[in-house]
């Protein structure tokens, strides 16, 4: 307890040399927060593109629909089924949806579009779509009217409220056309869907395309996203086998083969980063070692245990090192909670680049409480390897030597 009360003593005895000693762990927690809550943010922007804004988490569709993706292979909508997906714990909504592809004029322009069917609101809950919205109002069940990507009302040059015209193919090779007013206008992040997509109510798709009480999917979102792999299996188990069950890292590979080879890319920077913060924090060791060797030669010279001394030095910088860690840790909260809220954003040519690889070009952080714990108790466990180094010194030193000025 004496050596303990003694170390925090010396600790504040010198404060200038403390308080860099702390600036430099600080400012280490600091950076490596910063760069953990980014990469994560960034990639979790780009998972919830994909995947908050369109897929789903996991989707449900008839076995074989996602190989030969035709209105033929359509599933029946089934609300025993829809019961059953509902009842596993993780799934938090779902919604049906019918997608297919059309023509769509203008009278004078015709421009290929998606489709998608949908209740609106249960889409809303896993998409909020209708956050989306820029202009006009947002669907209803038993409306006529449909939502139009700006993108693509701008490729065929209407307005809100105007008329558009759909052709297309229907269930069983019938034939898909009509006559609606366009709403609302909605407005992606994403060129793939800001330039192509119409949304219409289910009721209004299956009308369309002579599919009543047909679906192409049932996309579903999570209330654990971490657990999605148990969720398909789970889903795979109780439901029967004309249905297939796949998370979005199954339809969308590439995306996740992206992710991952951006992981490995960014733990090679987050190396270099521990390399400059240890250099860091053993550049003020040794700089406080100096200082204090005289001082150091002096205790030894009057009989002071080395052992004793080495211990004495140790808590020290456990102390000095926690202090700072602590402090870097409470400091990066309300950075990272600002550039969460007021992400960085990327604009001109830049922007549509990051857009045409499929996300929006923003860079927001995590607000993951496992990017302070981790990055803090690294840093921590960096500062008490290189706190060794006293420790070493004072085995190693010569009082003679030591006193000499």
């Amino acid at each position: 307890m004496f050596i303990l009360k003694l170390a925090w003593k010396n600790l504040w005895r010198n404060r200038v040399r403390s308080a860099i000693t702390m600036a430099a762990i600080f400012f280490a927690v600091l950076l490596s927060v910063l760069t953990s809550s980014l990469k994560n943010g960034i990639f979790d922007n780009l998972i919830n593109n994909l995947v908050g804004l369109y897929s789903g988490y996991i989707q449900i569709h008839r076995k074989g629909y996602w190989d030969d993706q035709l209105l033929d292979n359509a599933l029946q909508t089934s609300s025993s089924a829809e019961k059953k997906i509902l009842s596993n714990r993780n799934v938090l909504h779902l919604s049906a949806r019918l997608e297919s592809f059309a023509l769509a004029s203008t009278g004078e322009i015709t421009k290929g579009c998606k489709i998608i069917g949908i209740n609106p609101f249960e889409e809303n809950n896993i998409t909020l779509l209708a956050s989306k919205l820029i202009q006009g109002k947002y669907l209803k069940e038993k409306d006529n009217g449909i939502l139009v990507a700006e993108g693509f009302l701008k490729r065929v040059r209407l307005h809100l409220n105007d008329t558009l015209i759909l052709l297309g193919q229907g269930y069983h090779g019938s034939t898909a056309a009509g006559k609606y007013p366009i709403k609302g206008i909605v407005r992606f992040g994403l060129a793939d869907l800001n330039n192509n997509v119409i949304y219409m109510p289910l009721l209004l798709a299956q009308d369309m395309y002579g599919a009543q009480n047909m679906a192409t999917s049932y996309a579903l979102s999570l209330s654990n996203a971490k657990e999605l792999d148990i969720t398909a299996n789970e889903l795979r188990r109780s439901l029967s086998e004309t249905y297939e069950v796949m998370t979005w890292e199954e339809m969308m590979p590439d995306i996740k083969q992206h992710i991952s080879s951006d992981t490995q890319s960014m733990l090679v920077v987050q190396t270099i980063l521990y390399l400059l913060i240890s250099f860091g924090i053993f550049g003020t060791l040794l700089m406080m070692m100096a200082e204090r060797k005289y001082e150091l030669g002096m205790l030894v010279a009057i009989g002071m245990k080395k052992a004793r001394l080495a211990w004495l030095l140790l808590l020290e910088s456990v102390m000095t090192v926690f202090l700072g860690c602590i402090a870097g840790i409470a400091a990066s909260i309300p950075v990272v909670y600002y550039f969460n809220r007021y992400p960085i954003r990327i604009t001109g040519d830049m922007a549509k680049a990051y857009e045409q690889f499929g996300f929006e070009a923003i860079f927001p952080t995590s607000l993951g409480l496992s990017n302070f714990i981790s990055q803090g108790v690294i840093v921590l466990l960096i500062g008490l390897a290189l706190s060794l180094y006293p420790v070493y010194t004072v085995w190693k030193l010569n009082p003679v030597e030591a006193m000499k000025k």
